[in-house]
């Protein structure tokens, strides 16, 4: 099967939006394996658009370790796809719907 994920996205409509603590931020805009995958990896890796307190509020894209983002992060918005995947069974705004709040 191949991965649903792999079209890199832009920042304003990412696959998903994860939130840390102190303000961290990531948005999941591309994966490089299929969800059944990652976890057969411990390298495994996201394209990622990541805020933080020092970011001073800006974006910055590149790649990050699923391990981490999945840690550190708490799902705040997902694209329904994303959710299935994922087995995520939480009822989220989409990220359309979570930026229109934001």
């Amino acid at each position: 099967m191949p991965n649903p994920f792999a079209k890199t996205r832009p920042v304003a409509q990412p696959y998903a939006i994860l939130k840390g603590r102190d303000g961290w931020e990531w948005r999941v805009l591309k994966t490089y394996r299929t969800p059944d995958n990652e976890g057969k990896n411990e390298y495994s890796r996201w394209m990622v658009a990541a805020r933080s307190p020092h970011t001073y509020g800006e974006f910055e894209m590149g790649d990050t370790y699923t391990c981490e983002v999945l840690r550190y992060g708490r799902l705040v918005a997902a694209e329904p796809e994303w959710q299935a995947a994922y087995a995520i069974a939480h009822e989220l705004p989409s990220p359309a719907e979570y930026l229109a709040t934001a």
